[in-house]
């Protein structure tokens, strides 16, 4: 991503994004219920040209239409750009220098990907990484 693009999208971020990183409970038919993460960065707004402009920065993530629900007959069409998981630790790794307020949040995205190995082609956790290594 250009220098100027990563500053453009951490300043829109910061007064129109939303990043989401949180563990949340799932739960399963017949399985027992585990813990997950829910990672995931995302803009809406009403200008679609500048959600294709976003999307087309950053190479990854999806655009969608979002229509005024019931009761909001008059409001404007959104528009939504949306990443997830390691789509939106790439986002960020580029604009997390070009932002300040969401910046914390950004930061957390990063590190949990940073405490990754890869083996075998699989990536896995670092607990899990030094397990298998015999390292603790």
């Amino acid at each position: 991503m250009k220098k100027l693009d990563a500053s453009y999208l951490g300043g829109l971020f910061d007064g129109e994004g939303c990043i989401t990183y949180k563990q949340v409970m799932k739960k399963r038919y017949n399985n027992p219920a585990y813990n997950t993460w829910d990672i995931r960065m995302e803009i809406n707004m009403t200008h679609q040209s500048v959600i294709r402009l976003i999307h087309e920065m950053t190479g990854v993530g999806t655009v969608a239409k979002k229509p005024p629900g019931k009761g909001q007959l008059g409001k404007k069409m959104q528009w939504r750009w949306r990443c997830g998981f390691r789509d939106a630790y790439y986002v960020c790794c580029n604009i997390v220098s070009h932002s300040h307020v969401k910046r914390d949040k950004i930061q957390k995205i990063i590190d949990h990907y940073a405490n990754e190995k890869t083996m075998n082609g699989k990536v896995v956790s670092m607990k899990k990484y030094k397990e298998a290594m015999n390292l603790e």
